[in-house]
């Protein structure tokens, strides 16, 4: 396991061989403790992919059927909680997940997730109004939270350090594979059949995945006296207290103004109930999120930089499409892919990172990967204002080449600093906070976007632009219903607003940068490839 106090130094192993973070190792100190010699079986391998696929899907396959779905069961005003409650459900429940995992095994905790999921699914596909759909919702982000921090783990247990990047790169594009997939299987779905069926579409993916690994997968036993009492308490507060904050970072600005009575109760509330966990889990045997988490600085860096991340990921997912649609007059399908080319570069930018810190180290790639992300985050900001769709495409194609190389080698490398027992927590806490990092962007991007849409109507030199924030899009979607210099004026706003949501993104990148250079180790402390018995 990682110890504290060596984070300088660690990796630098005395040896003949070029270790993976830039250090010298014996030939076989290549890979993180715990990691077994030898291929897991095929199927295990696809049941990874099929339970990354399943999360991977959800969200932008359901995205595409919101109007089939609002259009049956109503609910138009809450619908956005299909997505928020889902998300609330897999952030908070990861930290718990990965402790589960480090003290029960992968293997339980990875079958019951995909069960849970899939009878989420099954609910999702019978509900019967919008307030039913949500609860069901959040049941499928429960089981969801466990997919996506426990097959990040069985990726490292199963793969030397060495092999980790082919793993993990299939994992990226398992994820490009769905966002560009996702919404043509949603569209055809909801246009030949009915929007339930794509609840129901996860079934049989579920059901293989759950069958390939009860039958394939095979943990090393592990003795029941290294088990101590589980920190139930710690995993309600944790949950509670991410709730609450997610909870107001949704709907701050949304369903009542930041500085409101509910958005300043809900942080309030969580302020003090995070303070209560603090306390808690300081007392606790075993706590659910230690707190050599954020003592380690490897790994506080890395939850840092992946925050950071999260933040910046907001503006290319949220806003370009509307750039594309609203200022630009592209098809909804046209936007799709002026985005998608970013998940087209960041699986083969990934894939091919390993050569990269195999010569410089984790922390020097990732520092490559945030400061190329941060000039390309600025550069959509220098657009012209006719600007022709291949330039953002590039943008994004050049800005998922630059997350790859930044992304990948943070959790691999963190992955490789700790041992089985420590891997799952620690994987968790970072896929932790990058979901936190992306609530915390939608919530502060989303006003910084709406602040300056709404100064720029105020200041309007014409009549005829709209009133509220809500009829702007209705007024772009339809831009014959108004005079073409109130149209010009309106596009010129929203190229604005989506600009300022850059250069939020830039200073996000700018700190990961930071977060990189000022806490992280020079190399990251690697353990010698051991296997615990």
């Amino acid at each position: 396991m990682g110890t504290e106090g060596t984070e300088e130094s660690a990796d630098h192993i005395p040896g003949p061989a070029v270790s993976a973070d830039g250090g010298t190792a014996a030939a076989g100190d290549t890979a993180a403790a715990g990691s077994p010699p030898g291929r897991p079986p095929t199927p295990v391998v696809l049941s990874l992919m099929l339970g990354m696929a399943l999360v991977a899907l959800d969200t932008s396959i359901v995205s595409t059927v919101v109007p089939q779905i609002v259009g049956d069961l109503g609910g138009f005003s809450v619908f956005s909680w299909l997505f928020s409650g889902y998300l609330l459900a897999v952030t908070v429940t990861l930290p718990v997940y990965g402790k589960l995992s480090d003290t029960f095994g992968r293997k339980p905790v990875l079958l019951f997730g995909i069960a849970l999921f899939l009878v989420g699914s099954l609910l999702c596909a019978s509900a019967w109004n919008m307030a039913a759909l949500i609860a069901f919702r959040i049941v499928q982000g429960l089981g969801g939270g466990a997919l996506q921090g426990t097959v990040q783990t069985l990726a490292a247990d199963l793969y030397p350090l060495k092999d980790r990047p082919r793993i993990q790169a299939r994992m990226s594009a398992v994820w490009a594979t769905a966002a560009v997939a996702g919404p043509g299987i949603g569209g055809l779905l909801a246009s030949y059949a009915n929007w339930r069926w794509i609840f129901l579409l996860n079934l049989p993916l579920a059901g293989a995945a759950l069958w390939m690994i009860a039958r394939h997968l095979v943990e090393p036993v592990r003795s029941p006296a290294r088990r101590g009492p589980i920190d139930w308490a710690g995993a309600l507060g944790i949950f509670a207290c991410g709730g609450l904050l997610l909870f107001a970072l949704v709907q701050g600005g949304v369903a009542w103004p930041w500085l409101s009575a509910p958005s300043l109760g809900l942080l309030g509330a969580s302020a003090v109930l995070a303070a209560v966990v603090f306390w808690v889990e300081r007392r606790t045997e075993e706590p659910i999120l230690p707190g050599w988490v954020w003592r380690r600085r490897t790994i506080a860096a890395v939850n840092l930089a992946l925050g950071a991340l999260g933040l910046l990921m907001v503006a290319p997912m949220l806003f370009v499409p509307t750039y594309a649609q609203s200022v630009l007059g592209l098809s909804p399908t046209a936007a799709g892919f002026v985005m998608s080319t970013m998940t087209l570069s960041w699986p083969i930018s990934a894939a091919l990172s390993q050569h990269v810190y195999r010569r410089i180290g984790f922390r020097n790639t990732a520092v490559v990967g945030s400061s190329l992300a941060a000039v390309i985050l600025f550069s959509f900001t220098l657009l012209p204002p006719h600007a022709e769709p291949w330039q953002p495409a590039l943008i994004m194609l050049l800005l998922g080449g630059a997350l790859g190389l930044c992304q990948l080698p943070l959790i691999i490398g963190v992955q490789s600093t700790v041992g089985w027992a420590e891997r799952g927590t620690a994987t968790a806490s970072i896929l932790f906070s990058r979901q936190v990092g992306q609530s915390v962007g939608a919530a502060l991007l989303g006003a910084v976007a709406n602040a300056t849409i709404a100064a720029r109507l105020a200041d309007a030199p014409m009549p005829g632009l709209p009133d509220k924030l809500d009829d702007v899009t209705k007024a772009l979607d339809d831009p014959g219903s108004l005079p073409a210099a109130a149209a010009d004026y309106l596009r010129e706003a929203v190229a604005a607003a989506v600009d300022h949501t850059f250069l939020g993104a830039t200073a996000a990148a700018v700190l990961a940068l930071l977060a990189l250079l000022l806490v992280a180790p020079r190399r990251f402390p690697v353990l010698p490839e051991q296997r615990e018995e």
